[in-house]
């Protein structure tokens, strides 16, 4: 059986890394997907333990932001690991700071890539079904806590359904 999503406060932090800007429909046909090729890069180049003045605690995020609209419109994916703030990343590193706030936390287990995509699978049906919460489509992150487990953190708007500022989101990239 599958654990419900948690709501969780998260503190604001900040992930470098390499990015990649892709839509949801082009994941879906592998001749323009560019998340495995996005992550077969990250980890052949060993980005996961040498990204310079990274965090100690070695767990790797995959961090979504610069939404063009909603779950149908373009976004960045930043896969990295946390970091403090640069006021200017090193060549070839994009740095994306992850808005605080309330996020819905979708925990998977498996074998990667599928948990991953199930994970996924999972947040869209669980906003499909007209939640009491609504995607904020600010910055969304999946924090990875091994190599067969990772949390899905999807940032929400106030159950109220107050508006809130989606554009909070800063990424500063270097050049190559």
């Amino acid at each position: 059986m599958t654990a419900a999503p948690t709501l969780e406060q998260v503190a604001p932090f900040h992930v470098a890394g390499l990015a990649v800007r892709t839509r949801n429909s082009d994941e879906m046909n592998p001749a323009t997907a560019r998340l495995g090729d996005l992550w077969g890069r990250f980890f052949s180049q060993s980005w996961d333990g040498s990204v310079p003045g990274r965090g100690d605690d070695g767990r790797v995020f995959g961090v979504y932001s610069g939404y063009e609209s909603d779950e149908h419109g373009a976004f960045d994916v930043t896969a990295g690991v946390a970091m403090p703030p640069a006021d200017a990343p090193a060549d070839g590193v994009t740095q994306v700071a992850v808005q605080g706030g309330t996020y819905l936390v979708f925990r998977c287990e498996g074998t990667m890539p599928q948990m991953a995509i199930d994970g996924w699978v999972r947040v869209w049906r669980h906003f499909a079904a007209a939640p009491v919460h609504r995607r904020r489509f600010g910055t969304d992150f999946e924090q990875y806590e091994g190599p067969d487990e990772v949390a899905i953190y999807i940032g929400v708007l106030p159950a109220s359904g107050a508006s809130a500022d989606a554009t909070g989101t800063s990424v500063t990239t270097a050049a190559a």
